[in-house]
């Protein structure tokens, strides 16, 4: 009897330690480790393609990851694929739970993305930023990893053993490319495009529309861009340049098969003048060869008494789905994202300068942006006067222009017609999506 109530006396004791235990405060950190939720994996897709970018944005996951063991996140980057795989996916309604906006975070996906205005990170938007993400009735559409300042990248060692001043017009830019063509014994490719990628040429195209045609104050034809009364002569400037540019041989001999990758090696051989570029592209030029420094400088102006433009905004960003299932989880992940070392990890792998404020990144052009900081940043020409599709359009008629198979005025009367076309389809497609709302 007395070894039973032994033994009962043993296991009050131990129900009592184990009850005990059970009431105490949780270890600091246990609501982040995801000890008693249900296992949810995110789905995030993004644009970021160099491969820095990519691991930056990778080695923020897996710390993520770690802080939050319940969450994991299926991060894709498709590349080339991008827009084709969202536009599927928004016509379906079954976006990711996060994806970027590239450009367009209240215009195209403002009815998809859930408002973000109440997140800790809001009170640090960079001023530039700002009016790109977040509408007058204060809803915020997406987190900025970072902010493009698009220009042309340039051999900056070649151009001053060359001695020349860094162009700030369209004439002199060409000038400036002669005198490489004529020094260098046409070895080196005055001005170099990877044209196997059509966008790149378009690339080119949408940035010069905006010193044609809307700087200027003698040629500035934004309300008839916006009102649909646009005469597309006025464009023919643009791909009249680009003829000269291919006839005075200022181009890469296969501009139009040359290959993305091809480029920062051919930059770190010196055959290579100017280009346009991603910000990770001059890091990746001085890690082949560290005698070569590239440059970057804004897209120089159409006309005299008129400045260089930076064009850029919104590069990469990370948008919540309204609808997502997990779309506490997907906030949690954009708050760690905008935690100050996380944001400057992000920016400094895109080389390119951090969409809020507060966060010091070491970026490789900072000279760059220094030196031309008096120089206004305007937005993509495309994502603000022209409808959606027409980026398609750049690339066919860019590339048609360099084969010699199609004139100025000819690249002209098409983007008049596929301008006015898709107008219109865009015009239905938004009474469609607005009856359907009412219903």
């Amino acid at each position: 009897m007395k070894k039973s109530l032994k033994a009962l006396s043993v296991l009050l004791a131990m129900f009592l330690f184990t009850a005990c235990n059970n009431s105490e405060e949780p270890n600091e950190g246990t609501e982040n480790s995801g000890e008693g939720n249900e296992a949810v994996t995110l789905s995030l897709y993004s644009t970021l393609t160099e491969e820095n970018a990519i691991s930056a944005m990778e080695s923020v996951i897996e710390e993520f990851e770690k802080e939050y063991s319940h969450i994991s996140v299926d991060a894709n980057f498709p590349a080339d694929s991008y827009e084709d795989s969202i536009r599927v996916r928004m016509s379906s309604n079954d976006l990711p739970d996060l994806f970027d906006t590239h450009g367009w975070a209240i215009n195209r996906y403002g009815n998809y993305v859930a408002d973000l205005s109440d997140m800790d990170w809001v009170e640090n938007f960079d001023e530039s930023m700002e009016p790109l993400l977040k509408d007058d009735d204060g809803k915020v559409y997406a987190f900025p990893l970072n902010q493009a300042n698009d220009g042309i990248m340039y051999n900056a060692t070649m151009l001053d053993e060359l001695n020349i001043d860094l162009p700030e017009t369209m004439d002199d830019w060409i000038a400036a490319m002669e005198v490489i063509r004529d020094e260098t014994e046409d070895d080196v490719a005055p001005l170099w495009i990877p044209g196997n990628d059509p966008y790149a040429i378009g690339q080119i195209l949408d940035q010069f529309s905006t010193p044609l045609l809307v700087t200027d104050e003698n040629n500035n034809y934004e309300e008839e861009l916006l009102d649909g009364s646009f005469n597309w002569s006025n464009y023919t400037l643009l791909p009249e340049k680009m003829v000269e540019i291919r006839d005075k041989d200022l181009l890469n001999v296969d501009a139009l098969t040359a290959n993305p990758s091809q480029r920062a090696q051919l930059m770190a051989q010196d055959l290579i003048a100017f280009t346009f570029a991603d910000g990770a592209f001059g890091r990746d030029v001085q890690e082949l060869n560290p005698e070569v420094e590239v440059g970057t400088m804004p897209v120089p102006a159409f006309y005299e008494g008129d400045d260089p433009s930076w064009i850029g905004g919104e590069r990469h960003t990370l948008a919540a789905y309204d609808e997502s299932e997990n779309l506490e989880e997907a906030k949690q992940f954009i708050e760690f994202l905008a935690q100050p070392e996380n944001a400057r990890n992000v920016a400094e792998g895109t080389a390119l300068p951090a969409g809020i404020t507060g966060v010091d990144a070491d970026n490789y052009y900072a000279d760059s942006y220094e030196r031309w900081s008096h120089v206004d940043i305007q937005p993509y020409f495309d994502r603000v006067y022209l409808p959606g599709g027409m980026w398609d359009v750049y690339a066919t008629t860019g590339a048609d222009l360099i084969a010699d198979s199609i004139t100025p005025d000819e690249v002209s009367q098409v983007m008049e017609e596929e301008y006015n076309r898709l107008r219109g389809e865009n015009d239905e497609d938004e009474a469609e999506s607005d009856e359907n709302n009412d219903e």
